[in-house]
């Protein structure tokens, strides 16, 4: 830090030199974020010091979290939903464990994920000093029932179910967890962190939120296809004994109890998520998703035209691509034509996640690149 400060000017500069450096996301098909939307920007400049971590002090953000918390859960086919805006779907994912561990009474607990599991889990495991097992996957990604089953003992305290894995944005069978979960009495969480913000809106109708008994617990993330502003998850309970497990005693604050893993807490996000929620309402998300799935249907028909073809057929808008050294071909995307692309962990194939963002005429020209790496070798 200098003595004294530079000027308005220079500041500018030097912003706007570390800003294009950054990559746009016109050549991103590697990131479940995208621009957010004008009014959520608007929205989230208007309350940037919203705190709501002491929401006594912003009665009405807090006013407005509890707005939002009230719509996801109705997205999620449940009115009375319980939970808070968190900094996205590791935080979520976080709580949701926490709250298995901290109302058992298991000494040495473990939680049953599949493999597909987002990574945060194994952040989980080491941050919660747990057992995250983790279950096989049938040949379509998803996660297999008999192999949860199969390791489910005595100190299983929960499962987990990914709505949207991000790697093959796969569906797991939730109808069946659920079932196992209430069989054997466990929680059952979703990580539905993309996938919150797109199942609804498909034409195909899936089972994976509250309108199963089984489900206790859901993460999604408005700053991915919810159009919201960069840091804004969420953690839903349907219970309020769930959240409950998770409060902390916060007696020179306004409030006496924290619930939250932050205690500082972004208004800001929250003002942005229910402004674009309240904006694009369910119309305006259907028709997000559907272009987006048009992107999708577009790039698996014209990645076969070149002999290429997805591992499965897309459930939403993420596709893998089985093509010989996906790695070289990540890399040469990248070297030579400036796109950004990422590799699936096993087997290993090219994933690409079509975001409004990318544009038909993007995607083109994606799909004319590919093909001269693929025909030269």
């Amino acid at each position: 830090m200098n003595e004294k400060g530079i000027s308005n000017q220079k500041l500018t500069d030097l912003l706007d030199t570390a800003k294009s450096n950054d990559v746009g996301y016109e050549r991103v098909l590697s990131a479940m974020c995208t621009y957010p939307h004008d009014v959520a920007v608007q929205a989230h400049t208007k309350f940037i010091e919203a705190n709501m971590g002491d929401p006594g002090l912003f009665p009405g953000t807090y006013s407005l979290e509890k707005e939002v918390i009230n719509m996801m859960g109705q997205l999620l086919h449940c009115s009375s939903v319980h939970g808070y805006i968190t900094t996205g779907g590791t935080e979520s994912n976080i709580q949701a464990l926490r709250t298995m561990v901290n109302s058992s009474n298991v000494a040495n607990p473990n939680v049953i994920v599949p493999e597909s599991a987002h990574f945060s889990f194994d952040k989980i495991a080491n941050i919660l000093g747990i057992e995250v097992k983790k279950a096989e996957l049938d040949s379509k990604f998803k996660v297999d029932i008999g192999s949860v089953k199969s390791l489910i003992d005595s100190n299983t305290i929960g499962l987990v179910g990914i709505a949207g894995s991000t790697e093959f944005g796969q569906i797991d069978p939730i109808n069946s967890l659920s079932d196992i979960a209430l069989e054997n009495n466990l929680y059952l969480h979703v990580d539905a962190a993309f996938g919150g913000f797109v199942i609804p809106f498909l034409e195909t109708s899936y089972h994976f939120d509250f309108v199963l008994d089984g489900v206790t617990s859901i993460a999604l993330d408005p700053h991915k296809m919810g159009f919201s502003t960069i840091p804004s998850g969420g953690i839903l309970f349907r219970n309020r004994e769930d959240l409950n497990h998770l409060q902390t005693h916060t007696p020179y604050l306004t409030i006496s109890t924290q619930s939250s893993l932050t205690g500082t807490r972004s208004g800001a996000s929250v003002a942005a998520t229910y402004a674009v929620m309240s904006y694009l309402g369910k119309e305006g998300y259907r028709q997000i998703v559907k272009q987006c799935m048009d992107l999708t249907n577009d790039l698996v028909e014209g990645a076969k035209k070149i002999g290429i073809n997805p591992l499965i057929e897309p459930v939403m808008n993420v596709v893998t691509l089985d093509v010989q050294d996906p790695d070289t071909l990540r890399a040469r995307l990248r070297d030579e034509f400036g796109w950004y692309v990422s590799i699936t962990r096993n087997p290993r194939a090219l994933r690409l996640v079509l975001m409004p963002h990318l544009t038909h005429k993007n995607l083109d020209l994606f799909l004319q690149d590919l093909e001269k790496l693929v025909k030269i070798g």
